[in-house]
């Protein structure tokens, strides 16, 4: 018998490559699952100018990074929700603790959504024409607005992501973060104590089916190299002094040095 949902993801046309140049921007999912990123050695630039929640914000991000080239961009969208400062007519990415009065709350539509991503898009391919695009809907619900409301947020999300698939099927991809949490790991276990945030187990599950999904054969072998090598530079022993770890971490050393000269761009600090 089968006691869950198993979510189908559906394989992309693309595959991500070991060492990729790869720009995250979006919720503070976008955080967690870019970290995981770095650690596994892409070259990963994750929310550089801070969390962005919505499509606009999203699209404040790539304007700044314009002069930049990836292999990948990963947008995490949280909500259509906006603040508008009421003296420029502008959305703003961050409120910086100003006075509430000065900024006028209120939703982006599914067309407003699509518009500020394909926006986007567009200025990552004129740095990169071949550049890959997944798009995740973040699985965090946003208790501020209500549930409901939170669903009917989440659903713009789902439709402006859908819409700019199937518009570009073979270099935009939808990857269901979102429906994997409130499927699939439909349990308080797999959450922080807030009740809201997905916890570091199911941040891994994540992690898990995007390798499965998503990576090529050639980066599943990277993985499975470089994690012991990983593991070896992270070890903290409790006498660093001593012959035997010197050795080991000689050894670790020269495995990292000759994984370099088969993945040159990989970025060690040895």
């Amino acid at each position: 018998m089968e006691f869950r949902t198993i979510v189908n993801i559906p394989h992309p046309t693309f595959e991500l490559e070991p060492c990729e140049r790869i720009l995250f921007v979006g919720s503070c999912f976008a955080d967690n699952i870019g970290k995981r990123f770095k650690e596994e050695k892409f070259r990963a630039v994750v929310n550089p100018f801070g969390v962005m929640y919505n499509p606009v914000s999203v699209l404040h991000t790539v304007k700044k990074m314009a002069n930049h080239v990836f292999d990948t961009a990963v947008f995490t969208l949280g909500t259509n929700h906006v603040y508008v400062e009421r003296a420029t007519g502008e959305i703003v990415d961050n409120c910086q603790k100003r006075p509430q009065r000065e900024f006028e709350e209120r939703e982006l539509t599914t067309e407003e959504c699509a518009d500020a991503l394909h926006e986007a898009i567009a200025l990552l391919r004129q740095a990169n024409p071949k550049v890959n695009i997944i798009l995740t809907v973040s699985p965090i619900r946003y208790a501020k607005y209500g549930y409901h409301e939170s669903q009917l947020s989440k659903a713009m999300l789902l439709l402006a992501a859908d819409k700019l698939v199937k518009e570009d099927t073979k270099k935009i991809y939808y990857f269901p973060a979102y429906e994997i949490i409130n499927d699939e790991l439909r349990d308080y276990r797999f959450y922080k104590a807030d009740m809201l945030h997905p916890n570091e187990q199911a941040v891994a599950y994540i992690w898990e089916q995007l390798v499965a999904t998503c990576f090529s054969a050639e980066a599943k072998r990277f993985l499975d190299v470089w994690r012991p090598i990983k593991e070896g530079l992270a070890h903290r022993p409790f006498h660093p002094e001593a012959a035997a770890y010197q050795d080991f971490i000689k050894r670790t050393k020269e495995k990292a040095r000759l994984l370099k000269l088969k993945y040159p761009n990989i970025e060690l600090n040895l």
